[in-house]
């Protein structure tokens, strides 16, 4: 069977045998090597499977060996695939924060948040997991209904998105890199969440 032969097919999951959207699933192809690569923007060549977006899934899919089954030959995976496709997803949102940076939609320091804050401005407010509650309080207060707060960084993630060093706190301006950075963080956060989960809301 090629990709081609019928559209349900490529949108089925090989775990779960349930067809879904694009969106809510990952798509691996078959490297010329012979192993499962992950293909997050769906553009590489080849016939691709599909993977609910989900961590679990992905681990699944790598121990019971069942990329050999959806390609109709013998395929490998690494056994650390389901942290691969993490570090991608994250990759991929962070891209976008670096893409607003250098657009001039995206800035770190804390003086410079809450200027685009008071301006409003701010579509995505941003903090390192690892900032400290005192200066997180104090810009949370100044958001508007629209804008989320955002903790799923580490700053040496956010060190790298802003090509500088001891990034705590960052923001994201209104447009459509904010809208493309909102979708990368949904993926991210619904491919680690347990079974059932149906998202969070935009606000705490």
């Amino acid at each position: 069977m090629t990709e081609d032969d019928t559209e349900l097919a490529e949108r089925m999951c090989i775990v779960t045998r349930q067809c879904r959207d694009e969106e809510a699933l990952i798509r691996f192809v078959r490297s010329p090597t012979g192993e499962a690569v992950p293909d997050l923007a769906r553009k590489l060549p080849g016939r691709g499977v599909w993977v609910g977006l989900s961590r679990d899934l992905v681990a699944e899919a790598q121990s019971r060996r069942l990329f050999s089954k959806g390609f109709g030959m013998e395929t490998t995976a690494p056994a650390d695939l389901a942290d691969r496709v993490d570090g991608l997803l994250r990759q991929a949102a962070l891209s976008y924060i670096s893409l607003a940076r250098k657009a001039g939609e995206a800035v770190a320091g804390f003086m410079k948040v809450e200027d685009m804050l008071g301006r409003g401005r701010v579509s995505l407010l941003i903090h390192a997991v690892e900032a400290q509650p005192d200066g997180c309080r104090k810009l949370d207060r100044m958001v508007a209904p629209e804008t989320e707060i955002v903790r799923a960084f580490r700053g040496d993630e956010l060190d790298l998105a802003f090509a500088r060093a001891n990034v705590v706190h960052a923001a994201v301006a209104k447009g459509g890199l904010a809208d493309k950075l909102r979708i990368g963080l949904r993926r991210i956060e619904t491919y680690g969440a347990p079974p059932g989960f149906k998202g969070t809301e935009e606000r705490a």
